[in-house]
């Protein structure tokens, strides 16, 4: 049986019946919205994503959207504070393109990153989190240094435990513990010094998405390539999709990897000469 976008609405109707929330369905821009009927907070959900796994994984794909939305709607309803939360706070990473204000108009704390990525904060609930917005900051009477220096102490006390892989002579670190918060590792500048003085080559790190932390230790050019092939890879399949582009780390920098790479190249070729 082919999915249309309107059979697709006919079965997020049933699943997302409940009579504190409205559904609507956007049919020139293919979304499909749940929102609580009191605050009008809710959920955009794009069809042609949705029956694309639906076509993979039939009833299961739409067993994992409703977790998620079923989740996701609980959190907005609910009041959120910070106060004697300080353990729950931490940073994420996102890609440049994420919205820097919620789609009720309320702006978020943030801060730029690389010319690919930006640092969010979270309020950790549990099974989810809440992205922390300014509103809730002036509610709490907090500054942004406080916020930052609480997120940054608990980022480095997540686990930094790897998975290693050599691959044509280069060596693969990867982070995937599943807690929300593994490509947020990416600001944890003691455990990359620590990685880049054990490196025996450039150690270059990637982002893919949220929940994978990759290392390299690249020690000839066709490690640049498996990297870049590895990193679209996660891209194209990470739930919430950061940057497919990687970086090396030097000098506690981060540069994107074609950049550095082509130099690299050139000064090869220049010392060959």
């Amino acid at each position: 049986m082919e999915m249309t976008s309107l059979k697709m609405k006919k079965k997020l109707e049933e699943i997302f019946a409940n009579p504190e929330w409205n559904t609507s369905f956007d049919r020139d821009k293919d979304l499909f919205r749940v929102e609580w009927k009191d605050n009008k907070m809710g959920v955009n959900i794009s069809l042609p994503g949705v029956i694309s796994k639906w076509e993979a994984k039939k009833d299961q794909a739409l067993d994992e959207l409703s977790g998620h939305i079923h989740e996701a709607l609980r959190i907005m309803h609910e009041k959120q504070d910070l106060q004697g939360k300080e353990k729950n706070i931490f940073p994420v990473i996102r890609s440049a393109s994420f919205p820097t204000e919620t789609k009720s108009g309320k702006g978020m704390v943030y801060e730029e990153h690389t010319a690919e990525t930006r640092i969010y904060y979270a309020l950790d609930l549990g099974k989810s989190y809440r992205l922390i917005d300014e509103d809730l900051m002036e509610t709490e009477n907090w500054s942004v240094d406080r916020l930052k220096e609480i997120a940054r102490f608990n980022l480095r006390s997540l686990s930094t435990d790897y998975k290693k892989d050599e691959v044509a002579g280069n060596t693969f670190y990867f982070i995937a513990t599943n807690d929300g918060y593994d490509a947020s590792r990416i600001l944890n500048e003691a455990f990359l010094e620590e990685m880049k003085a054990t490196s025996k080559g450039e150690l270059a790190i990637a982002v893919p998405h949220q929940d994978v932390f990759i290392l390299a230790d690249i020690q000839n050019p066709t490690g640049y390539d498996v990297l870049a092939q590895m990193t679209m890879k996660f891209f194209t399949e990470g739930h919430i999709p950061i940057t497919s582009l990687s970086f090396l780390y030097e000098d506690k920098k981060l540069e994107p990897i074609f950049i550095m790479a082509k130099n690299k190249k050139k000064d090869d070729q220049s010392g060959k000469e």
